[in-house]
């Protein structure tokens, strides 16, 4: 609700606050005084269209700013879009300001920081109810008519239950679209995957053959020199010449004339074991070299085979990976996602069938909620045909109309047709009145503003007052067209009202003024030339002479009507 309302040189208001409570509030006044400014100012706040005409004349710019208490209900809905903007401070409330500037330019504000203007609008749908001003009527838009019905009918657990489904449907039909249109592409992507994989597979790759291939090429290819140079090796080590005696022979007589000289200089064991030792790896060398040069081979035809293996190793680097490990990692990776594409035609069979298992499961929870929905509309229809009844509107007639628009692929009923569905269901609701006998029933949207419109708007303000989560509503027509009688009637209503809401009515019917928690008296005045708006809140014997005023000018017996209807009003809203 609005907790408090600065105005700053606009229209004729040069400096107003207001600080509102709860309950009825009453603006009254006389014709001309500025009453509907104050809710013009307000409009302005919610994002209304900003003009420089409305600058107070000689000053440089026009304000206006709100504070409002954020009530439980509306508070997700405002924390969202605040969250969503950074703009969050207190949970418990917020501030709206509009600045129109001479130059034509109008700043809007949320918590002290500037903002888009639709943003205010997006915030304002949450927080107030301007009746006159269809923008802000809520009641006449049809989009709001289900939820107001829904919670109405008190269908939360309800739709809860049926929005769990809902939401599957969602995600199963979102990756059914990506399959279908990856079908194609997929079928192209398996065919170079299948190619790709085949080609990996029959080479057989080994990790670490690239390199003992390498060797191997590199013995092979030098075959006559390594045969030549381990030959002369072996030779100098144990075989030898006539000329040169193999060194194995000379270590061989070395070895022995030690074994000799330690018989006489014991000291010298050890040296002797060492060469000792020395001659038998002499020995092992020269047999490794022995079966090496057995080993080695001059095959040219197996040279061709490892450059020709080498070659396809190359080549499957080039297209797969840097080293033989990346091309097995590379295959592991591409037989996944062969496997997903083979796959994939089951899983569509099998999201297919949830498809239709969550189509049938939501076909009976929207059925559920549809038949609690008509049978909800009608005590409902009942329920604002007596108020308007109670509003002189004994003829006018209310009701609901329930449609369904065809889908192709939406939620099959009972009687073969497929209707399309939302996260609330099936069921299309408007709202529909017919004020005169013989009219019909017509969208709300469509009837005469004005005085019925008001009785209307009250009657379904009053029996949704539950339902309905807007904290504040206005009404600047409320009193068109009705009498004093009426007004009474009205201004109880209203009072009811005010139970559930923050209202601000701006009335000239003393019958409806008395019921007002709050009664503000706008004037207006000129002072040096200036006209001006000051706003007084009345108490006791001066909101007494305000109801006699209104009731045709100060006197005796106005006095003790204005009595008569303040204490008809206290016992009314007493009981």
């Amino acid at each position: 609700m609005i907790t408090e309302l600065r105005i700053q040189n606009f229209a004729i208001i040069a400096n107003l606050s207001l600080t509102l409570d709860k309950g009825l509030i009453i603006l009254t006044g006389e014709t001309g005084a500025g009453k509907s400014i104050v809710l013009d100012a307000v409009e302005l706040l919610l994002g209304g269209r900003a003009d420089t005409t409305a600058i107070r004349s000689g000053a440089r710019q026009a304000y206006v700013e709100g504070t409002f208490q954020l009530e439980a209900a509306i508070q997700p809905a405002v924390h969202a879009i605040l969250e969503s903007e950074s703009l969050l401070d207190d949970p418990d409330y917020l501030t709206l300001g509009r600045e129109i500037r001479a130059n034509g330019r109008s700043v809007a504000r949320v918590n002290g920081r500037t903002v888009n203007v639709s943003l205010l609008k997006k915030l304002g749908q949450h927080l107030v109810d301007i009746h006159g001003q269809s923008e802000h009527l809520s009641l006449l838009n049809p989009k709001n008519h289900l939820p107001l019905l829904d919670r109405y009918a008190n269908l939360d657990t309800l739709l809860a239950a049926y929005r769990q489904p809902y939401q599957q449907l969602q995600t199963v039909r979102r990756e059914l679209a990506a399959l279908k249109q990856s079908q194609r592409e997929n079928a192209r992507r398996a065919d170079l995957l299948a190619f790709q994989i085949e080609e990996i597979e029959a080479a057989r790759l080994q990790i670490g053959e690239e390199e003992s291939l390498k060797q191997e090429r590199d013995r092979l290819a030098n075959a006559e020199n390594i045969s030549l140079y381990a030959q002369e090796a072996l030779s100098l080590l144990d075989e030898g010449t006539p000329d040169a005696p193999a060194a194995a022979d000379l270590l061989g007589k070395a070895s022995d004339a030690l074994k000799h000289l330690i018989r006489f200089d014991a000291s010298q064991e050890t040296l002797a074991q060492e060469l000792a030792l020395t001659l038998e790896n002499v020995s092992e060398i020269a047999r490794t070299l022995r079966n090496y040069l057995d080993g080695i081979d001059h095959d040219p035809q197996r040279l061709a085979e490892i450059e020709e293996r080498l070659d396809l190793i190359s080549r499957l680097k080039r297209k797969y990976g840097d080293t033989i490990a990346e091309i097995l990692a590379y295959h592991a990776e591409i037989r996944a996602e062969l496997d997903a594409i083979t796959n994939a035609e089951e899983k569509q069979d099998a999201l297919v069938k949830e498809e239709q298992r969550l189509l049938q499961t939501l076909t009976k929870q929207a059925q559920t909620l549809s038949q609690k929905r008509q049978a909800a509309a009608k005590k409902l229809a009942a329920a604002i045909e007596k108020e308007l009844g109670d509003l002189r509107m004994e003829q006018a007639r209310f009701g609901v109309d329930f449609a369904v628009q065809p889908q192709e692929d939406g939620l099959p009923l009972p009687d073969g047709q497929s209707v399309a569905f939302t996260a609330a269901g099936y069921d299309r609701v408007q709202f529909l009145i017919a004020p005169n006998p013989g009219e019909g029933l017509k969208p709300m949207a469509k009837i005469a503003s004005g005085g019925e419109t008001s009785r209307l708007m009250l009657a379904l303000k009053n029996v949704l007052a539950q339902a309905d989560k807007v904290p504040t509503l206005i009404f600047d027509e409320i009193d068109q067209g009705i009498g004093g009688r009426l007004g009474f009637i009205v201004g109880e209503k209203l009072w009811q009202l005010g139970k559930h809401h923050q209202i601000l009515c701006v009335t000239h019917l003393p019958q409806l003024a008395a019921f007002g928690t709050q009664h503000y008296h706008v004037a207006k005045q000129v002072q040096d030339g200036r006209t001006n708006t000051p706003i007084t809140l009345l108490h006791g014997e001066a909101r007494l002479l305000e109801l006699a005023q209104m009731l045709g000018g100060i006197s005796e017996s106005t006095l003790q009507s204005a009595h008569e209807l303040l204490q008809n009003a206290a016992q009314s809203t007493a009981s």
